[in-house]
Parts: C-alpha cells; structure tokens; sequence
C-alpha cells in the first residue's frame, strides 16, 4: 500500500515538475499492458483461484483409487476382585477400493474436468476485462493529458485577449463591457483549467491502480489488431469465442455430469475391504498371548430406502442442468447485445470523430478570421470570445470521440474473445493454466485408476467431456 501511494503521488506531481523534469522515455500501451497482465492483483488472483479449481479434478479423481488407513488403541480395564487392572494395546491396517459405484465415480471427475475448463474460460474474461480496463485508462490519462493542454493554450489566448482589450479600452476604442466580458471568460477558463488538472489526477490514480506504475510519458495509442470488418463477423466470431458463453457451455457439461453421479445414488456399489489387526498386553506386545488377524471382504450394497434422500438429489442434479442449459441461452443472449452495442458505440464514435475532426477546422479558421475582423472593426470582443469558445469545445469533442472509438473497439474485441495479451503484446510471456493442471492432475495416480474408471464408467450416462467444445 506504501508503495502504490508513493507512485501515486509521483504521477500527480508530475504536472507541476514538467517544465523542470529531465526527458523520460515514453511508455507505449503494450508496456502498460505487460505490466498489468503480469502484476495486476485482480488478474493474479483469478489465476490463484483457477489453480484452487485444479484440485477438486485430483480430489475427484481420488475415489478411484484406494485407501489406506492404520490405527492404533490402548484400552485398560480395571478388575474389581483387587487384582491389578490389564491394559492391551492393539494395532490395525484397513483398505479399502471400490470397484462400482453405478457410475458416480467416473461422473464425478467428468464434472471436476468440466469445472476446470470453465474456470478457464472465466480466466479469460478476467484476461479481457483486466486488459480492457488498462486501454479505458491508459486513454484516459491521454485525453486528460491532452484536454489539459487545449485548456492551457486556451487560457493563454483569452489572458492576451484581455490584456488587448484593456489597451483598446485606456485608448477609447472599447467599453468597460468589453473588458468585463473579457474577465469573465478568462476566469470560466481558469476554472476549466482546475477542473482539467483533476481530471487528469483522477486518471492518473486509476492508471496506479490497474497498471501499477504512475503514467509519465504516454505514446500514442497503436491499432487494435483483428478488428472484424463486418458486424455478421464480428457476431459469427463473438458466438464461438466469446469466454462468458464458453464458460457457460462447460458449466453445463458439469451440470450433466452431476446428474448421472446423483443418479448412482440409486444403484449398488461394489468394494472392495481387506485389514489387518494385532492386539496384545501393553507391557509386552511381543506376549505370546498377542492375537493378530488378516481379514478381505468383497461388500455389495444397494440402497433400499433413503427416506426421498436419494430421489431429491436426482431432482435437485436434473433441475440444476437445466437451469445452466437456460444459463447458455442466457449468456447467447448476452453475446449478441453485448456485439451489437460495442459495434453501434464504434461504428458512432468513429462517424463522430469524423465530423469533428472537420468542426475542429472549421472553428481554426472561423477563431481566425473573427480575430482579424475584429482588428478592422468588423467583429466585436464578445464574438471573439465566442469563437475561441466554439475551438476548444470542438478540440475536446475531438478528443472525447477518438478515446470513445479506440475503447469501444477494444470492447468489442473482448466480447469477440480476441482481448489477449497474445494479440495486444506478441512479446510478452503468456500465463498458460494448463501448465498447472497437468502438473498436478496425477498426483496421487495408483495403477487401479484406469481399471476401475472402465467398470465404473459402464454405468456413466453423462457421456464424454469434449475438451475442444
């Protein structure tokens, strides 16, 4: 916390050292980027969360080997005839394997696996939503950075303006009028200029925040890559990409999995039992009086009554699938708002910078021309004012509409599924989730998995997860 105040405080000084600072080295959007995908505290911990969700696959995939268990007692019984009490000391080893459990096994790690990938997917969405975050802020600080000069040099035309006016009016050739009108858009911009500065320190907090590094120097922004040509595309693209409704449609596959394992509530289960126990007096366990026994037991079991416990999971399992199938219609849904509003914002903002781009040199000429005129007698101070006035509101309509542009079409890229680091920054080293799951998927492995994965999976009617959905 110290350290991201200090860098605050560093990037909202920095205004006020621009005159005096040494040159920096720029820093362009794929550095931000680099930095926030690497150290970014909301993208850090999805990636912990996701490894948390690796686990429950090897717990899963637990039941289907055995287990081993060792225990030991000592018990004292005290004889009331006045003899000493005896005390024995007992020793046991227990395993333990089932062999079929109606498919509920085998669905279980069906679930696990497809709960991973959803968690995959819901990384990814972090991915974009994170990197979203940094391009928002990253042009932020640009257009902050850029209002804030149009207002300086706005500041400095009107404070000439006034000291023209007041040499005209000691002259006679303008009123006090003139000269109050003066004042007052001289302090409507000094104003402006305080309001600008805390802007761009809002932004600049917000940029500590998401990047980690307070902003210096901000080159200009580079073009998005594989932006669709066509809203058909960009939708076909959305449909089969988009992270949300990925995550959607393997949480589903989970939802179905989890049908057939409650479903094997119902059915028998085989296992399979084998221990071993000694007891003898504590004082000497080597006594021959020590007793052992080796025991194996082959157990079949199936549920009779359960009082509806049994029966209400099935219904609990089959409705909570169908509520995740309606969840991917859901999210479809979602999809195709959300394409469609990120494509009407871009396709409306870049029409706007268009067209102000045009207003911007319109109002050049017009500042201009209404400048001269005055000189000759022709214009009066108020329509100068008023000139200046109509070129900075359309510089920052300008500004406004490029920033809106750029963010829409980085927002419609992440619903696309195209917001990545790979994409945004091909240098940078890629956080790969896989790495973790195959690290730890067979930690626990026994040679019994595969065996009994086929006898139980006979009965698994969840069907087959397919890993390139």
């Amino acid at each position: 916390m110290l350290k991201l105040s200090r860098l605050l405080l560093a990037g909202l000084s920095f205004t006020a050292l621009m005159g005096t600072a040494l040159p920096v080295s720029a820093e362009s959007l794929a550095d931000a980027i680099s930095m926030a995908y690497a150290s970014n505290p909301t993208l850090q911990r999805a990636r912990a969360q996701q490894r948390g969700t690796d686990e429950t696959y090897v717990q899963a995939r637990s039941g289907l080997g055995p287990t081993l268990d060792a225990g030991a007692s000592v018990d004292y019984s005290d004889i009331p005839s006045g003899a000493s009490g005896r005390s024995s000391t007992s020793l046991n080893l227990s395993a333990n394997q089932t062999l079929f459990a109606s498919g509920g096994l085998s669905s279980g790690v069906k679930a696990a696996e497809a709960d991973v990938l959803a968690g995959r997917e819901d990384l990814r969405a972090v991915e974009a939503q994170v990197l979203g975050d940094v391009i928002s802020v990253y042009t932020a600080v640009r257009r902050d950075q850029e209002a804030l000069r149009i207002g300086q040099e706005s500041y400095n035309v009107l404070k000439r303006q006034l000291d023209e006016t007041k040499a005209r009016f000691d002259v006679g050739e303008l009123t006090r009028t003139d000269v109050a009108q003066s004042e007052a858009r001289l302090a409507a911009s000094s104003a402006s200029l305080a309001r600008a500065q805390a802007q761009l320190d809002v932004s600049r907090a917000q940029y500590v925040a998401i990047v980690g590094q307070a902003p210096v120097a901000l080159d200009a922004t580079p073009e998005l890559p594989n932006l669709p040509t066509s809203f058909d595309l960009a939708l076909d693209r959305a449909e089969n990409n988009n992270p949300q409704l990925n995550a959607a449609k393997w949480a589903e596959a989970a939802a179905k999995a989890r049908v057939s394992q409650a479903k094997s509530g119902l059915g028998p289960r085989v296992t399979l039992g084998a221990g071993y126990g000694a007891s003898a007096p504590t004082s000497d366990f080597n006594d021959l009086d020590s007793r052992d026994a080796a025991t194996a037991t082959l157990r079949f079991t199936v549920p009779l009554f359960s009082a509806g416990y049994n029966s209400s999971r099935v219904r609990q399992a089959s409705e909570g699938y169908n509520a995740q199938k309606i969840s991917v219609e859901l999210a479809r849904r979602n999809v195709v708002q959300d394409v469609s509003t990120a494509w009407a914002n871009m396709t409306a903002a870049r029409s706007a910078t268009r067209s102000n781009q045009e207003q911007v040199r319109a109002a050049q000429v017009a500042a201009e021309g209404v400048k001269y005129e005055q000189q000759v007698g022709l214009r009066t101070n108020i329509e100068v004012l008023n000139a200046e006035q109509e070129l900075r509101s359309a510089q920052l309509a300008l500004i406004d509409a490029q920033r809106a542009e750029y963010v829409a079409a980085a927002q419609l890229l992440a619903v696309m599924g195209d917001l990545n680091a790979t994409t945004l920054t091909p240098g940078v080293e890629v956080y790969d989730p896989a790495k973790n799951f195959d690290s730890v998927k067979r930690k626990g492995f026994t040679p019994f998995e595969p065996v009994i994965r086929v006898l139980d999976g006979a009965a698994d009617s969840s069907g087959e997860i397919i890993t390139t959905r």
